[in-house]
């Protein structure tokens, strides 16, 4: 048995008139999604538990069938794990977005432009310089694009954060609690060192935005947990640094990037190569996630059309012309809708098909599931890998 997840991050939407009333699932042109629906069981997940933050890090962890609210400890840490950055009992990891703010304190794009890895690097270089490298336990550490992290003492964990990406076009909430001064007074210090630096790349980024503090999380490990052999293919930290703290094997795919530009073909051979010797691939792509932050309704369209015709169809084809069976599960890690511009922590649809059995059937749609009822995103991974029944 083979088992595939494909996970197209914040899919879920809501109906839009652009689109004559319909969500970005309905109007795509998915029919290789459609024909595996119609011989799966489809429905709705939870993939964000109640009191837990509409992100990516709760719904990824849900997926691979970790309950957050057991595991949890904030997202900056998941990424650290990606990274390679140790964290120790004494620090706090922060998620450091490159963001742009207008004078009026107004956040303009919580991305910086979506400034390039090679821009970010040399300014968060200055970051660590001017104001980091280990000074008062602060240390900056370059991720990829606007996705940054800085550690700092443990003292500084107490603050309540908004993330940029719920801000765009709104004046931006500053931190607030007990740590909120230490994370202000860096922020503020950064602007001067940001503006240096981004004007000599080219950049609109204006300052550091803190948020996602957390210490490291303790995950079981996914192959003792489940009993099979897994790996992921992820452009993005987040996901990755999951991978690193429950044992799964990276998969690491030229090509694989966070944007519209991802190479979607290169991803789904990856994934194809590797279940020659593994039992589990897991597919996450982040580009309808970003088209609904920047509500693009037309680009998460196209996204949703890129995936059917260049991972789900070929896979499927491939993995039928193998003769074993296999199993899939397709779930988003939560909804992003392109009027909102952000997360939002309303169930999202999934499909569980096996080659061996059909299902009841449906359409892989949010009023397609509508009247299903809500299942916890954490029961899917268990009954995905669940022992075949002679």
């Amino acid at each position: 048995m083979k088992y595939v997840v494909l996970v197209p991050d914040g899919c879920a939407d809501e109906p839009l008139a652009e689109l004559g009333g319909r969500t970005p699932l309905e109007a795509a042109s998915m029919p290789r999604l459609a024909a595996l629906a119609a011989r799966s069981e489809v429905g709705r997940a939870a993939v964000i538990p109640d009191g837990l933050p509409p992100g990516s890090d709760v719904g990824n962890m849900a997926i691979l069938g970790f309950d957050p609210g057991r595991y949890h400890t904030g997202r900056a840490p998941i990424e650290a794990a990606a990274m390679g950055v140790e964290l120790a009992p004494d620090e706090v990891a922060y998620r450091c977005n490159l963001v742009t703010v207008d004078p009026a304190g107004t956040m303009v794009d919580f991305a910086a432009g979506h400034i390039s890895t090679e821009q970010a690097a040399v300014i968060v270089a200055a970051l660590d310089r001017e104001l980091g490298n280990g000074r008062d336990g602060v240390r900056f550490h370059a991720g990829v694009e606007y996705r940054h992290l800085v550690v700092v003492p443990e003292s500084w964990a107490d603050a309540e954060c908004v993330p940029p990406h719920d801000l765009t076009g709104r004046a931006a909430t500053l931190p607030q609690g007990p740590a909120a001064g230490k994370l202000l007074a860096l922020m503020e210090a950064s602007k001067p060192v940001v503006a240096e630096a981004a004007a000599a790349v080219g950049s609109t980024a204006t300052q550091i935005w803190l948020w996602g503090q957390g210490v490291r999380p303790r995950l079981p490990d996914f192959a003792g947990t489940f009993g099979v052999h897994a790996r992921l293919t992820s452009a993005v930290d987040l996901v990755r640094g999951l991978g690193v703290l429950s044992g799964i094997e990276l998969l690491d795919v030229p090509g694989a990037t966070a944007g519209f530009d991802n190479d979607y073909v290169a991803q789904r051979d990856a994934a194809l190569a590797s279940l020659r010797d593994s039992d589990l691939v897991l597919v996450h792509v982040e580009a309808t996630d970003e088209a609904g932050h920047q509500g693009l309704v037309d680009a998460k369209t196209d996204s949703l059309e890129r995936w059917d015709a260049e991972i789900i169809g070929p896979m499927v084809d491939a993995l039928d012309a193998a003769g074993e069976r296999y199993r899939f599960l397709v779930l988003p890690d939560h909804a992003t809708p392109c009027r909102l511009r952000t997360h939002t922590s309303d169930p999202v649809p999934y499909l569980l098909f096996d080659s061996g059995v059909d299902g009841p059937g449906g359409a892989y749609t949010e009023a397609g599931v509508a009247a299903a009822p809500v299942v916890d995103a954490c029961e899917l991974m268990p009954r995905l890998v669940a022992p075949v029944r002679v």
